[in-house]
């Protein structure tokens, strides 16, 4: 199971002046193994340059728990809010494999987060 994540900064949702940086990302969830899986659980690690890491876990994703078959993919948007405009995420999936109902874990890839103008 392969994860990839594309991230975009949204200005017009986001106000610097009040510490308020929004970033979309979009997960593509590709499944390579000749097994359907389900997605059951996330969890995410959110760093934010000079604050406290935060964690979020939770059944699916938005609100889904996507069964993929083998040679498929599932993809979803979703959003975080920083205060620095500087951050970062990775974390893990809990998948069951449905044949068998072992649980394995996938990781999340890191991915970084930054307001455009953060970086001059």
């Amino acid at each position: 199971v392969r994860v990839s994540v594309e991230v975009e900064y949204q200005p017009d949702y986001s106000s610097p002046s009040q510490y308020h940086y929004v970033f979309t990302y979009r997960v593509t969830i590709e499944n390579n193994s000749s097994r359907t899986i389900q997605l059951l659980r996330r969890n995410w690690i959110i760093k934010d340059a000079a604050y406290p890491i935060r964690t979020v876990s939770g059944e699916g994703v938005v609100g889904q728990q996507p069964i993929i078959e083998p040679g498929h993919n599932h993809q979803y948007v979703s959003g975080c809010n920083l205060k620095s405009g500087l951050g970062s995420m990775f974390g893990t999936y809990e998948v069951e494999r449905m044949v068998d109902g072992k649980l394995m874990e996938v990781t999340i890839p890191k991915f970084d987060m930054v307001a455009p103008f953060k970086l001059n």
